[in-house]
């Protein structure tokens, strides 16, 4: 007997094993023709398409059902603007001196660079917040548990629903990364975690063969 409301399980039909190892195998393909690209079209998104990626966000599993994180989309031309002036300035500093050379030399075979146009040409720009405190219910402002893990997972499943429109999605991390809080008028106890670039890639996008080299299974993943 559970001593708390619940409500049938549903939305699991069962399957054979056959249509279960297809269905992820499927899905293991399409996802693996995802791909990190910094070279976008100009294309508009359909305000729903990225509604409903935001939805299939929010629907991920968190730290007693809090919900702790916080999606800003920024479509003014002036706030993009003003990201990326300050995400360059934050990228200058890391190439310029703030980075390891290990790390240089890590990021190297992927080409990146302290140029972040792509954050005023890509029609989708996400930042997204983690929220110390808060709760399941708009308002609520109790402890939150797990956030990095909660908002890390909602990231995912985000980028897999944008990658199922049919749109290519980057991952943008400057450090530090505060002048987001500022320009997007976040409140001081959320915390950005990361800017999500999306959008349809340019018809001369290319992908760095160093990107494509993906660790096997059996280096990933084990049975005991």
């Amino acid at each position: 007997m559970k001593d708390h409301p619940a409500t049938p399980l549903v939305g699991y039909a069962p399957l054979t094993d056959d249509e279960a190892t297809a269905r992820a195998t499927g899905f293991r393909e399409e996802m693996a023709r995802r791909r990190t690209v910094r070279e976008f079209s100009d294309r508009p998104v359909p305000r729903s398409v990225v509604e409903q990626a935001l939805l299939t966000a929010g629907s991920a599993p968190s730290g007693a059902n809090h919900q702790p994180w916080f999606f800003s989309v920024i479509e003014s031309a002036d706030a993009r603007t003003r990201i990326r002036e300050a995400a360059e300035a934050e990228e200058k500093a890391f190439y310029e001196t703030k980075a390891p050379q290990e790390w240089l030399q890590a990021l190297a075979p992927l080409g990146t660079d302290p140029d972040k146009g792509f954050l005023e040409v890509a029609p989708v720009l996400i930042a997204i917040f983690s929220q110390k405190r808060g709760g399941p219910r708009p308002g609520d402002a109790k402890k939150n548990y797990y956030v990095t893990e909660s908002v890390g997972i909602a990231t995912g499943l985000l980028i897999a629903a944008l990658h199922k429109a049919g749109l290519a999605t980057l991952t943008h991390t400057p450090a530090p990364m505060s002048f987001l809080s500022e320009i997007c008028g976040r409140p001081a106890e959320e915390k950005p975690f990361l800017l999500l670039v999306a959008g349809h890639p340019a018809a001369d996008a290319t992908v760095p063969l160093a990107a494509l080299d993906k660790k096997p299974l059996d280096a990933i993943a084990a049975w005991i």
